[in-house]
């Protein structure tokens, strides 16, 4: 330039090529059609749209042109032509292996997408079964109506392809069919699809379901263990296979994207689909595929975009250069930190990404988090000294460590190397622990850093303490701008978290002056803490401990069947947990072992117990710190743990710290029914299957939502929400709190309705149920029968909401013996249903769900039964025993696991005597029949009798019978796997189905 001045330099703003998630969804507001759409006619749409976004529609509908087009699509992609033995080869051993499933596939894509070609010359070639680094290299194709020759033959609906690989499934149904119905078609492809062939269809790693109206998506790893909960025939809960864990597609903003023509739009965008399949999919070591929600990716791609940004901005070091994510407690921040951590660590300027948590979580949670999605990920950081050998070692990318090592280890090294790295900085819980000296002198050593903070319940001006340094009293202060909000209601709406329901108990009534507020808190704290008020406490607590754990219910997690859930007490200081702890052992001192509750107590030292801005103070593990008495107490209770577990823990501090661990993991395996804890457990801890807290403690703000969100995490259909007992007044400080992480209309959809609304829409139910369908008059036509089946559902999931609240006994309207009728009826359309689909008949189930699960949960058992046969043993002769007998049968119909069982109990009531007691009888009699009907089976199925004696022993010591490996192998017959139309698999499909109906008539039974 002529003035010798040169151009200003422009920086561009790096973003990533294009967002998985849209940043708003605007749903077409045309004119809709307002004529019938057929299942056909959404299915020929769907695919149109897909057309119109650059999809290849293929019409293959066999094996071999599937196959075929494999082959192109791999040539294509990798610049190749195959001879055909190279092919075969290739073929054989990398993409169709004769001893992979879906597990080995998945890994294939998620882990190891690049195979060893070895070609004819020698020579060896790397191929790409899918290239995850130049996503739009993928070819995407469409085939619809594939026909899959298994056990039975099956038509699939709609399959996309990447580069000629099932990858992605849609099951659709026509609208106003219930999707679940799209879910459940997996019973009808349970033995007969995916495996069929090649297994080629073993490779989808996402499914879609829709009703045009409703569309959701999940991971094949759902499916799979759907399919396996299925065929165990054993599952009382569907934990995490169950529809409860498919996903809602949304926009940046969380705007549900529910109509398939949206969610096709950007679902299905081609770089959408392709980022989620290579991008935001985690293959844990549990060999679980876990698909993030939408929150989830918007979370991880703004982090990533915030650092691409402040980076070219040249704003390292600063606030500018980090942020904030609001993601509400249960939503999956440790998936989503973890993602976004697991991608920084892949950008070529970042050094290492410093994963920072609180210590007692590091040891107990997040490591095994970290090793879940990363295998040695998470080394286990003992000591300032490995820290520092990891942070100067180039190939430790990912380092996960406590605020307090990563403290002390600043303090000890005024210089190191690693200060003027570019690091990214992650906190898991970035509330006030990180905004004090620690946070300070980490910002102050460390010279090019990003620093990013995820929380479930940020700290606002409204909520922020009046201590500490006024320029970081806020999240916002301490990590920057916030990047992404995802809050409870949010997670509620999605049903990602469960709504609350609360009890305010009023044990005794106190005198005018006192209220269970923070003042005057001396002469409050003693009145709250009389022995009075303590007795009515626990004696409410045990009076209605089973009916808000639901211990009438009974289901199975973790491999293990279980009967109903467990809870935490949260109590407000050391003082009170120690006095409720000893008003519980003396309560229980009278009864046998068998009816106590089993209790646990813990607590450590912590400066204060009651923080005034709402935080939970974090108890450290330095019980030495304790008053002598209060030591004393908690050594004592860890003693009574001892003798209740078999274990040798104490107060010490190596020995506390492993007792934390075995009660977190004793709670979360619910073999604890209740916790008596101050703070510890009451942030940051997560079990399933907790669904009540029992509170005597001032919780406000952050402490509130931190302490309830321990309750409702999904497990499955019989937990519906999670119980809050408040022995104290929380309601305005549950108000303010619902308002503050949620918005002003937080209320209403966090916590559950009213009992009153609750009932009258019950009452009016089954008004139109004993109107509609009296008993005694047959229901007759497919659409009344699901008009039925309907109605009843409604009526089950309203009366397991109902049975929690104190004012339904006795108002449940129908007897315990039109209840039980009408129940024999729904599962006697139940079993039709079934026997229909399995005849693989039309549509007569396709929009028909039944709740089998809510059923299970008011169970009629064996010892019920029992003691029908006493009565009848009793009144035998004189006339009664025939209305005995007919109850007998009426508890028999009514009950989903007795029905198979109904001959057996029918021939024992006919065997009885009263010259034993009737439960001798009873094992004496089921023992006898075990044993005929087991050599019954041997004998016509010809298997080796001790091999089947001992294989079935195994399935009723584990609660179910095991449908691969090798153990089923070894009873069956010689038959040659190779023999022709399959006689082998034939064979063992027969004799799984056998000894499956055998484990299920006999299981419980003794």
């Amino acid at each position: 330039m002529s003035d010798g001045l040169k151009p200003p330099r422009y920086e561009a703003i790096a973003l990533s090529s294009e967002s998985t998630v849209v940043a708003e969804f605007l749903p077409d507001t045309g004119v809709r059609d307002p004529t019938y759409q057929s299942e056909a006619a959404l299915e020929k749409a769907f695919i149109e749209q897909l057309r119109l976004q650059a999809y290849e529609y293929l019409p293959l509908t066999s094996e071999a042109a599937l196959i075929a087009n494999l082959r192109r699509q791999m040539e294509k992609l990798n610049k190749i032509s195959f001879t055909d033995a190279e092919w075969e080869r290739f073929f054989g051993t990398c993409i169709a292996g004769a001893n992979d499933g879906i597990l080995e596939k998945t890994a294939r894509i998620q882990e190891d997408h690049i195979q060893v070609l070895k070609r004819d010359d020698g020579t060896t070639k790397n191929i790409y079964l899918i290239d995850k680094a130049n996503i739009h290299n993928n070819a995407l194709q469409v085939i619809n109506q594939y026909e899959a020759d298994g056990a039975r033959s099956t038509r699939f609906d709609v399959t996309v392809l990447v580069n000629g690989l099932p990858m992605v499934h849609v099951e659709l149904k026509r609208r106003g069919v219930d999707i679940r119905e799209a879910f459940n078609q997996i019973n009808r492809y349970q033995r007969d699809s995916f495996w069929a062939g090649s297994g080629l269809f073993e490779y989808v790693q996402l499914f879609v379901i829709s009703n045009g109206t409703l569309t959701k998506y999940y991971s094949n790893t759902v499916r799979d263990g759907h399919l396996r909960e299925q065929t165990s025939k054993r599952s009382k809960s569907k934990t995490s296979n169950s529809f409860a864990f498919t996903s809602w597609w949304a926009d940046a903003r969380n705007h549900q994207i529910t109509e398939l023509t949206g969610f096709t739009k950007t679902f299905f965008a081609k770089h959408s689909l392709l980022n989620v399949l290579t991008r935001y999919c985690v293959f844990d070591v549990d060999r679980k595929l876990l698909v993030m929600r939408p929150y989830q990716i918007v979370a991880a791609e703004r982090i990533l975009q915030r650092i691409a940004t402040a980076t070219n901005y040249k704003q390292l070091g600063s606030v500018a250069a980090g942020g904030y994510i609001w993601h509400t407690t249960g939503s999956g921040k440790t998936l989503t930190s973890f993602k976004a951590a697991q991608l920084a660590r892949g950008l070529p300027d970042i050094n290492k990404v410093l994963f920072v948590v609180d210590r007692k979580d590091l040891d107990y949670q997040t490591m095994r988090e970290y090793e879940r999605f990363e295998k040695g990920a998470a080394n286990s950081n003992t000591s300032t000294a490995v820290l520092q050998r990891q942070l100067e070692d180039s190939n430790a990318r990912i380092i996960i460590t406590t605020i307090q090592k990563l403290s002390r280890f600043v303090a000890r090294n005024k210089r190191h190397a690693v200060y003027d790295a570019h690091v990214v900085v992650i906190f898991d819980e970035c509330h006030r622990s990180q905004f004090g000296d620690m946070h300070a002198e980490i910002t102050r050593v460390f010279n090019r850093y990003h620093l990013f903070g995820f929380t479930g319940t940020p700290i606002f001006a409204e909520n922020a303490g009046t201590t500490g340094n006024p320029l970081r009293r806020t999240t916002e202060q301490a990590f920057g701008d916030k990047l992404h909000t995802y809050t409870i209601v949010d997670a509620i709406n999605d049903k990602n978290v469960l709504p609350f329901r609360i009890d305010y108990i009023n044990t005794i009534k106190t005198q005018a002056g006192i209220k269970d507020k923070k003042v005057p808190a001396i002469d409050t704290e003693r009145a709250l803490l009389a022995p009075e008020r303590i007795t009515q406490i626990v004696g409410y607590i045990r009076e209605h401990f089973d009916q808000k754990t639901k211990r009438a219910s009974s289901y199975r997690h973790d491999g293990k069947r279980l009967v109903g859930f467990n809870s935490l007490f949260a109590c407000a200081s050391i003082d009170a947990a120690k006095r409720y702890y000893a008003e519980f052992t003396e309560q229980q001192k009278a009864l046998p072992a068998a009816q106590r509750l089993k209790i646990g107590l813990i607590y450590s030292f912590t400066v204060n117990e009651e923080e005034p801005d709402g935080l939970l103070d974090e108890e450290e593990f330095e019980t030495e710190r304790l008053d002598a008495s209060s030591r004393d107490f908690l050594e004592a209770a860890i003693q009574d743990y001892n003798a209740l577990f078999g274990t040798s823990f104490d107060t010490s501090a190596d020995k506390f710290q492993n007792y934390y661990k075995d009660l977190s993991q004793r709670l979360k395996k619910r073999e604890l029914d209740l916790v008596i804890v101050v703070n510890m457990f009451l942030t940051g801890f997560d079990a399933t299957t907790l669904n009540t807290l029992w509170a005597d403690k001032n919780l406000r703000a952050h402490g509130l939502i931190q302490a309830y969100s321990r309750t409702n995490r999904i497990l499955n259909s019989v937990k519906t929400y999670g119980n809050i007992v408040s022995f104290r007044n929380l309601e305005q400080e549950t108000n303010d709190a619902l308002a503050l992480f949620g918005n002003n209309d937080a209320k209403g959809i966090v916590l559950l309705k009213p009992y009153a609304e609750y009932y009258r829409e019950y009452e009016k139910r089954v008004g139109e149920l004993v109107e509609g369908f009296p008993l005694g008059k047959a229901i007759v036509g497919e659409a009344a029968q699901k008009a039925f089946i309907k109605l009843f559902g409604t009526i089950l999931r309203l009366k397991n909401i109902l049975t929690a609240f104190d004012d339904f006994a006795g108002h449940e309207i129908l007897s315990e013996r039109e209840f039980q009728d009408y129940q024999s009826l729904y599962l006697n359309l139940y079993a039709e249903f079934r026997a229909a689909s399995g005849a693989e008949k039309e549509s007569i189930n396709d929009d028909v769900v039944f709740e089998i699960e809510l059923i299970k949960q008011v169970e009629i058992n064996v010892d019920y039964i029992l003691l029908l046969v006493e009565q009848y043993l009793k009144k035998k002769g004189s006339g009664g025993d025939k209305e005995v007998r007919a109850t007998i049968e009426r508890a028999i119909n009514s009950s989903p696991s007795l029905r198979n069982k109904k001959d057996l109990i029918e021939q024992f009531v006919d065997s009885v005597t009263t010259k034993s007691k009737v439960d001798a009888q009873w094992q004496a009699f089921v023992a006898a029949k075990k044993v005929e009907e087991l050599e019954h089976i041997i004998s016509e199925e010809n298997l080796d009798p001790e091999a089947t004696r001992s294989f079935i022993d195994s399935a009723f010591r584990d609660g179910s019978i095991p449908t691969s490996g090798t153990a089923i192998t070894r009873i069956l017959p010689p038959v040659s796997r190779f023999t022709k139309g399959g006689g082998h698999a034939t064979k063992k499909q027969t004799v799984l189905d056998r000894l499956a109906a055998f484990f299920e008539r006999y299981f419980g039974l003794t």
